[in-house]
């Protein structure tokens, strides 16, 4: 089984995806698959130089992430580009993983932790979508505090997403993460125990 796990950025998803990964479920992180598939010298790395030129690399010959997301922010055609080239990668690994954790266990019930997974239509890639959510203030003060922003520019970064009450609509199940982590714990075990009755019950 694939569980989608999303949330808002500075949500606490990370928090409960360890959680998941301690009652034992394997996790694929999209965003370290699109780290990985741009490494020097790999496809999707010799496609961006080639379409956007050197100036997007640093001296180690890595993608400069900060220089390439400015150039993308103001060009919607180069945006596109740009996952043109890494999206298709990013699917092929995230199939290799699927299918050697399956092959360790045919029930495995499979986290990918994907954070912008409805806003790039991934969510029918799943059998089940779990949403980690928390008040639009907490994630502002937390936003804040992690990557050292001012109000308004975390603001801009939580609006910039689907709002929280859309992606609601789309999740089987919700994680409040606004209380202590004992209280986190105690609904992500709940979760844990309902998707093991429905991974035996599809696999009966």
């Amino acid at each position: 089984m694939l569980l989608g796990v999303t949330g808002g950025v500075a949500s606490g998803k990370t928090t409960v995806v360890r959680m998941l990964e301690q009652l034992g479920a394997p996790v694929i992180d999209f965003d370290l698959l699109s780290r990985n598939v741009v490494e020097p010298g790999k496809p999707a790395w010799k496609e961006i130089v080639a379409y956007f030129g050197e100036q997007v690399l640093l001296e180690d010959r890595t993608l400069d992430r900060k220089k390439l997301s400015e150039v993308v922010f103001r060009d919607s055609e180069k945006r596109k580009k740009l996952e043109g080239f890494i999206h298709p990668r990013v699917f092929e690994e995230f199939i290799k993983l699927v299918k050697e954790y399956t092959s360790r266990d045919p029930n495995a019930i499979i986290q990918v932790d994907v954070p912008l997974m409805i806003e790039i239509n991934l969510q029918y890639v799943f059998h089940k979508i779990l949403l980690v959510y928390m008040p639009e203030k907490m994630q502002i003060e937390r936003l804040m505090k992690r990557d050292r922003i001012s109000e308004e520019m975390a603001r801009n970064m939580i609006r910039s997403q689907l709002p929280i009450e859309e992606k609601k609509g789309y999740s089987d199940f919700i994680v409040d993460n606004s209380g202590t982590l004992e209280e986190t714990q105690r609904q992500v075990v709940k979760i844990w125990e309902k998707l093991k009755e429905i991974q035996r019950d599809r696999s009966a």
